[in-house]
């Protein structure tokens, strides 16, 4: 495959309906094409799962009121037992959605990754650090939010929810991350390969899951466009020794 010029980025396109990823010349105006973000109709059943996704991860499944959730979200709560079949079925559907959101927003950049790897070692490597920074760059954005903290809550006490996100969306994403780690890493065996990958992807999750602490550690109340800046490209330093020093003997 032929390797993109030097003055290609790709950078990672999020809003509330959805996640993209586009390419983009530097220093020079751009603006995503239409059919980039993901194309979800603003319904009312659409809005009620985006009310629900916020609920559920503020609130779990337990505290979270479906009679809240229907005045939120400007629906009846007839609706929910019309689509749903309740409260559970509303939480489940939640699940469904964050999983398709995500599973059609990563299209391109896993699409991208799979092609690299069987890729000699310099493009897998570079391929990976891609990939984190794009996970890096929705995990700061602040509409990754409330489905974050949904999938914080079925991390700790899985449910019936995180088998549907993990075959919806995140098994994907982390089959592929060890993929191009054992083309990056070939002195891995497969346990340290798929322990890497965790790590290596848990750089990019603090940035959501542990956002208090990298507020009060930083010393910033807010995280503006500079500072996620320096912050992606710790990422990449960090991920980079990772993936190209070898194993240290114990």
């Amino acid at each position: 495959m032929k390797a993109e010029p030097a003055h290609v980025d790709y950078v990672i396109a999020i809003t509330e309906s959805g996640i993209c990823l586009i390419r983009q010349r530097r220093k020079s105006h751009f603006t995503p094409p239409q059919n980039c973000v993901c194309s979800f109709e603003r319904t009312m059943t659409q809005q009620l799962l985006l009310t629900a996704i916020d609920h559920f991860g503020k609130s779990g499944f337990d505290g979270a009121s479906t009679r809240a959730i229907a005045s939120a979200s400007g629906t009846a709560m007839s609706s929910i037992t019309y689509h749903y079949g309740g409260k559970k079925g509303l939480y489940l559907a939640a699940a469904d959605h964050i999983a398709e959101s995500l599973s059609e927003g990563l299209g391109p950049i896993l699409a991208n990754a799979r092609e690299h790897a069987a890729a000699p070692r310099n493009q897998a490597v570079e391929t990976i650090l891609l990939l984190l920074d794009g996970m890096a760059t929705m995990m700061l954005s602040p509409a990754s939010e409330p489905w974050a903290r949904f999938i914080i809550r079925e991390q700790q006490q899985p449910t019936e929810a995180f088998e549907r996100l993990y075959l919806g969306a995140m098994r994907d994403v982390t089959e592929t991350l060890v993929a191009l780690v054992k083309r990056a890493r070939p002195d891995l065996d497969d346990f340290e390969a798929r322990a890497t990958s965790i790590f290596l992807h848990g750089h990019a999750l603090t940035l959501r899951a542990g956002r208090a602490a990298v507020h009060r550690v930083l010393g910033y109340e807010t995280l503006d466009d500079d500072v996620c800046q320096r912050l992606r490209k710790r990422l990449r330093v960090h991920a980079l020794r990772i993936l190209t020093e070898e194993e240290v003997p114990s």
